[in-house]
């Protein structure tokens, strides 16, 4: 009679079956379909995939439900099919092994390392609901796997103590660094799960088997609870049109005697892994003696490796933005950089710009979705040959995760340390239409993100040996129907951990009050966009076409049909009347330059010092 899970976990070791998403694509099935919806397309196949594991040795098999939450359903237009996918993959298991092994229900991350892509009432529902339906299938267990934040994976595991007492796997993915992705130290997250009612607890997925072997080295033993091990076959390439993995078999057998050694109970395999990987891995296991959950054999010598404490970083040259606008008005002025390879009017601008004492150029990325020269470098000339200061514009568009991580930590070498993190518009909209938008991150993930770098932690959690100091600005379009719902959504990135605004132009100077009413309860120093127009049919295309803007009426009237010099001396003249307005209220000034237009933004500057100098502004909070 087969043991129930808890107890067999006391005696003996289990292997665990291998890949199911990648093996199938091994058997042909294409990248970008949902594999779980199989369980209903195509049962015979996910059955003989279980089938094959289990006579490869596998005595816990996984249910082909890894991705069948509703929220990851929904990309396929499956929501509507979570039970019916659910309830066949805790069938199909079941039926290909019988009661000789232990059939245990996937549940995956919804957020897979995207922290806060998902609202946390949606990833309750989501998980919520696909538990429900395992529980109320003939299961062993529940795994919860590929987990990189511990917030989530106690989520999962509290609804699930909530609602059953059966065996739960608790799984991360790790890459041997010694914390997870939301920064808990590995050793103390293996604990609160432990607290929080977990009968296993390891790693799956991300690395292969080195990279799950020194995490676990990391790990000091669980008194009761066993440790899992489900590493890759190694990292994947790509050859001839398919990805491959490198891992062999046999180095999996001789993984598998190491994750023993080192406490783990249940070893099985990950992505790339395969019926052979298991076989080698189920013989390799023959005859082990296991020591008793909580203990290793003591020859591993099993130790807690803190990470070491990052160094702070090197204190700024010159105080910040924050500070200045603290004391005292304050201008930033945008100069888009150039379209083309020709730097030298950019360059002018600049040179302009410093000579008029702006407080900091900044440089947007590739805005509207156009392509231009990148603002780091661009940034660096302006710091090294002018001393001027730059601040970098980060869009999520264009970067992945490890991109714009590479690019933030370019930016900390260069000693680069104030930027604004923004969204960034459409690739579909700009002058390459066909290429990607990559949105890996929202614009309060990057901020969350870069702030984390400040605390000397890499986006993957991964401790780095220095931390940033970046000064993270958020955007603010006031330019909105509804102001109040606005201003929530820009509460919520100071929340993230914005430390300063930049708002759109605006050209209303009634609005401009209504913006320092609605946020004069915040405590970060908000700078007004003001930009001037160069010309009518400049300014009946912000209105029109460009999202985020809008002009006034008596805006538009007055530089209707202007051009050249006229048309940007009015738009000079309108733009100081806006100043006029702000100035009172906010000491953040933020102007934007149209057309490399840089003698509009320079007249303006010193528009602004002259006011400051003849007049006490120092009506408002300085905070402003």
């Amino acid at each position: 009679m087969k043991l129930d899970l808890r107890t067999a976990l006391q005696q003996e070791i289990l292997t665990g079956d291998g890949a199911m998403g990648t093996y199938l694509y091994q058997m042909g099935f294409p990248v970008g379909i949902s594999y779980e919806e199989l369980n209903l397309l195509r049962p015979e196949t996910v059955a003989d995939v279980h089938r094959r594991y289990f006579e490869a040795g596998a005595r816990l098999i996984e249910t082909n439900t890894f991705s069948a939450n509703r929220e990851k359903l929904s990309k396929y237009g499956l929501e509507g099919d979570v039970e019916a996918i659910n309830r066949a993959g805790v069938e199909l298991a079941r039926k290909a092994v019988g009661n000789d092994a232990y059939v245990v229900g996937a549940i995956g991350s919804i957020r897979a390392g995207k922290r806060k892509n998902v609202r946390t009432v949606d990833v309750e529902d989501s998980l919520r609901e696909q538990i429900s339906v395992l529980l109320d299938s003939p299961v062993d267990g529940l795994l919860l796997e590929t987990f990189y934040d511990l917030e989530e994976l106690q989520l999962a595991l509290r609804i699930i103590r909530n609602m059953s007492s059966l065996p739960v796997i608790c799984q991360f993915a790790n890459e041997g660094t010694g914390s997870t992705q939301d920064g808990v130290p590995l050793h103390e997250a293996f604990l609160r799960l432990q607290d929080d009612g977990a009968d296993v607890i390891g790693f799956n997925c991300r690395v292969g088997p080195n990279g799950i072997l020194r995490s676990l080295e990391k790990l000091a033993p669980l008194a009761g609870v066993p440790f899992s091990a489900f590493p890759n076959a190694g990292l994947p390439d790509y050859v001839d049109g398919h990805y491959t993995y490198a891992a062999t078999p046999q180095y999996f057998a001789e993984s598998a005697m190491r994750f023993a050694d080192l406490g783990a109970r249940i070893i099985g395999g990950c992505c790339g892994t395969t019926p052979e990987h298991i076989a080698a891995v189920a013989k390799a296991l023959q005859g082990y003696v296991p020591a008793a959950p909580g203990t290793t054999v003591p020859a591993q010598g099993v130790r807690v490796i803190e990470p070491a404490p990052a160094m702070p970083a090197p204190p700024a040259s010159k105080p910040s933005l924050l500070e200045i606008v603290k004391q005292r008005k304050t201008v930033i002025v945008e100069l888009d950089p150039p379209r083309d390879l020709d730097i030298e009017k950019f360059m002018q601008g600049s040179k302009a710009l410093q000579d008029a004492h702006v407080d900091a150029i900044t440089m947007a990325d590739n805005s509207l979705a156009v392509t231009r020269m990148s603002n780091l470098a661009l940034g660096y000339l302006v710091q090294d040959k002018l001393g001027a200061r730059p601040l970098i514009h980060i869009a999520c568009r264009d970067r992945n995760m490890i991109g714009t991580q590479s690019h933030l930590m370019g930016l900390h070498a260069l000693g680069i340390d104030h930027v604004l993190a923004v969204t960034g518009d459409p690739a579909k909209f700009g002058d390459l239409p066909g290429s990607s938008s990559v949105y890996d991150l929202t614009s309060f993930e990057i901020i969350r993100m870069i702030k984390q770098l400040n605390e000397g932690i890499a986006f993957s959690g991964k401790p780095l040996k220095q931390k940033a100091n970046f000064v993270v600005g958020a955007a603010f379009n006031p330019n909105v129907k509804h102001l109040d719902k606005a201003v929530q959504r820009l509460e919520r990135k100071i929340e993230a951990g914005a430390d300063y605004i930049m708002t759109q132009p605006v050209y209303d100077a009634k609005l401009i009050e209504q913006i320092y009413e609605a946020t004069q309860h915040l405590n970060v120093p908000i700078f007004i966009g003001i930009a001037p127009l160069a010309s009518g049919g400049n300014a009946e295309y912000l209105h029109n076409e460009v999202p985020g803007i809008r002009l006034s009426d008596e805006v538009r009237a007055r530089m209707d049909g202007l051009k050249g010099p006229e048309g940007r001396a009015m738009g000079v003249e309108i733009a100081k009347e806006l100043l006029d307005a702000a100035m009172p209220y906010f000491n953040g000034i933020y102007l934007m330059t149209p057309f490399l237009a840089y003698e509009m933004c320079v007249d303006l500057t010193k528009y602004v010092w002259e006011k400051s100098n003849r007049h006490d502004f120092h009506l408002y909070p300085l905070s402003k």
